[in-house]
C-alpha cells in the first residue's frame, strides 16, 4: 500500500510546462534556438526520465557549459591545489608533480566510466541511481548513504576552509567562534543563491569559474612565462625531501584530494537539456580542465618560488600566495585573496546544489525519513529547497567540530576517503553489471570494446587509491595526533557503513510490514 502511494505521489508530481523552459532559454540569452528545437529536446529529456520511472519536476534550463561549470566549481582547482601543494612539497619535494599527474590519469579513467553511466542514466542522484539499477536497491541505498555522508562532510570542510580567506579579505582575526560564524555565513549565503533557482546558480557558478580561470590558468601562465626562477630540471628533484616508497604513497594519497567532484555534473542531469549527451561531455570536460589547471599552477608555482627549501621544510605556510605576491607585487595580495575567496564560495554553492539533488533522489524513492518533505520541489524556482536546507543545517552542525582540531581533522579525512569509496562502489557495480551481461551501454556515449578494459583499469586504480587514502599515516595527521585520529578514515567508515546496513534492514522490514 505504501509503495503504491509513493508511486502515485511521484506520478502525479507536476511536470514543468514547456513554455517555462523556453522562457529560461530566453533569460540566459540563447535566443538563437528555435521553439521547435527546444520542444523536441525537452520532450526527449522528459520522455527518457519517464522511462527511468519519474516525472519531470525540476526545471530544465542548464546547457552543457553550465553543467560543466558546476563540475569545475565543485572540483575547484584553486581550492584543491591550496589543500595539497604544501603537503606535496613537504612529503616529496618538487618531484611530487609527477605523482599529481599519475593521480589525474587514474581519475580520468573513473570519469570516463561515470560519463558512460551518466549517458545511460541521466538522472539526479548519480551514484545512488546507477548502483540501484546495476546491482539492486540495497546496494544502491548503501552507496547513496555513504555518498550523502561523505559529501556532507566535504561541504562542511570547504566552508570551514573558506572562512580564513574571507577573514583575511575583511581584515579580521576571528576567534574559533568567529571562524565558525564565518563558515556558517558562507553556507547560508550559498543556500540563498541556490534558493534562487538554477539560473541564479548558473550565474554565480560561472562567475566563480571566471575567478578560477584568473587564479589558475592566467596567473599560472604568467608565472611560467615572466617570473620563472628555476629551470624544468628541478621538477625531477626531491631537493632533500624523503624519497622512500612510503613518502611517495603518502604524496599520491594527498594528490587524490585534488580530483574529486566531477560527479556533480551528473547530479543536475534532470535540469540539463540534452542530458544524455551533455552531462557526459560536462563530466569529461570538467575533469580535463581541472587536471590541466592544477598541474599547470603546481608546476608554475614550483618554478617561480625563490626559496623552495622553505616550502619543503614547512616554514612557509602559504607558499602559493607567497609566490604570487612576490612575483606580481604587494598590490596583488588583496585581489588574489578576493579571487580565491570567490572560488571557495562557488565551490560551496555547487556542492550544496548537487548534495540537495542527491537527497531529493533518495527521498523521491521513499528511502529517507521525512521523504515526502525532502522530495518536495519549490513552486516558483523548481528546486529541492527543503533538501538543500536540511543538509545545510547538518553541515552547519558539523562545523561545531571545528572547536576541536582532532575532530575537524577526522571530518576532513573521512570526507575524502568517503568520496573515493563511493567511486569504488560505482565502478565495481558497473564492471559487475558489464561482465554479467546485466548492463549493455546504450547511451549516447558508448566505449564499445574499450569499455571493459577502461572499467577494469579504473577499478584497479580505485582499489589502490582508496586503500592508500584511508591508510593510517602519522605524517598526514596533525602533530601529536592521538591514535584514533590517525585511524579516522577507517573507523569512521566502519561506523557509517554499519549504521547504513542497520538502516537498510530497518527500511526493508518497514516496507515489508507496509505490504
Amino acid at each position: 500500500m505504501r509503495r503504491a502511494a509513493a508511486s502515485k505521489h511521484r506520478d502525479v508530481a507536476s511536470r514543468e510546462p514547456i513554455d517555462k523552459t523556453i522562457q529560461a532559454y530566453h533569460m540566459i540569452g540563447r535566443l538563437s534556438i528555435d521553439r521547435e528545437g527546444i520542444l523536441d529536446r525537452v520532450s526527449s529529456d522528459a520522455s527518457r526520465l519517464q522511462e527511468l520511472g519519474y516525472r519531470q519536476q525540476l526545471r530544465r534550463g542548464l546547457g552543457v557549459f553550465s553543467t560543466f561549470s558546476i563540475g569545475v566549481a565543485t572540483v575547484a582547482p584553486v581550492v584543491g591545489l591550496y589543500a595539497i601543494f604544501g603537503l606535496g612539497m613537504n612529503l616529496s619535494g618538487p618531484v611530487w608533480v609527477w605523482l599529481l599527474v599519475l593521480s589525474l590519469v587514474g581519475q580520468v579513467l573513473v570519469a570516463v566510466v561515470y560519463a558512460e553511466l551518466a549517458s545511460e542514466f541521466p538522472i539526479a542522484g548519480g551514484p545512488y541511481q546507477w548502483v540501484r539499477r546495476l546491482i539492486g536497491p540495497d546496494a544502491g541505498i548503501f552507496t547513496g548513504l555513504i555518498y550523502l555522508v561523505a559529501v556532507s562532510a566535504a561541504l562542511a570542510t570547504v566552508a570551514f576552509l573558506a572562512a580564513p580567506w574571507f577573514a583575511q579579505l575583511l581584515g579580521l582575526q576571528p576567534s574559533p567562534g568567529g571562524h565558525m560564524l564565518l563558515s556558517f555565513c558562507v553556507l547560508l549565503a550559498s543556500l540563498l543563491v541556490n534558493a534562487g533557482g538554477v539560473q541564479v546558480v548558473r550565474v554565480a557558478v560561472n562567475f566563480g569559474i571566471a575567478a578560477e580561470i584568473i587564479a589558475s590558468m592566467l596567473i599560472g601562465s604568467m608565472l611560467l612565462v615572466f617570473f620563472r626562477i628555476h629551470d624544468a630540471t628541478v621538477l625531477f628533484s626531491s631537493m632533500g625531501a624523503p624519497t622512500s616508497l612510503g613518502a611517495a604513497l603518502a604524496t599520491l594519497a594527498v594528490c587524490g584530494w585534488a580530483f574529486v567532484g566531477f560527479d556533480a555534473s551528473a547530479s543536475v542531469a534532470e535540469e540539463t537539456t540534452g542530458a544524455g549527451a551533455n552531462v557526459p561531455r560536462a563530466i569529461l570536460a570538467a575533469t580535463a580542465v581541472v587536471g590541466i589547471a592544477v598541474v599547470l599552477v603546481a608546476v608554475a608555482v614550483i618554478l617561480a618560488t625563490g626559496d623552495l627549501q622553505a616550502v619543503i621544510s614547512g616554514s612557509e605556510m602559504d607558499p602559493v600566495t607567497a609566490t604570487v605576491v612576490a612575483s606580481l607585487g604587494d598590490w596583488s595580495r588583496m585581489p588574489f585573496l578576493a579571487v580565491v575567496a570567490i572560488t571557495f564560495f562557488a565551490c560551496c554553492i555547487s556542492m550544496q546544489a548537487y548534495l540537495g539533488r542527491v537527497i531529493f533522489s533518495l527521498a523521491r524513492d521513499g528511502v529517507l525519513p521525512f521523504s515526502r518533505k525532502l522530495a518536495s520541489v519549490s513552486e516558483g524556482r523548481k528546486v529541492p529547497l527543503v533538501a538543500m536546507t536540511s543538509m545545510t543545517l547538518i553541515a552547519s552542525a558539523c562545523l561545531l567540530l571545528g572547536f576541536n582540531e582532532g575532530a575537524v581533522g577526522t571530518m576532513i579525512s573521512f570526507g575524502t576517503a568517503g568520496l573515493y569509496i563511493t567511486f569504488l562502489l560505482v565502478v565495481a557495480a558497473a564492471l559487475y553489471a558489464r561482465l554479467s551481461g546485466k548492463w549493455r551501454p546504450e547511451g549516447s556515449l558508448r566505449l564499445g570494446a574499450l569499455g571493459t578494459p577502461v572499467n577494469v583499469a579504473a577499478l584497479v586504480w580505485l582499489l589502490f587509491e582508496t586503500i592508500n587514502i584511508a591508510w593510517p599515516r602519522v605524517e598526514l595527521a596533525p602533530p601529536n595526533a592521538p591514535v584514533w585520529q590517525v585511524w579516522a578514515a577507517i573507523w569512521v567508515f566502519a561506523v557509517v557503513a554499519a549504521l547504513a546496513v542497520i538502516y537498510i534492514g530497518a527500511w526493508r522490514r518497514k516496507n515489508l510490514a507496509a505490504e
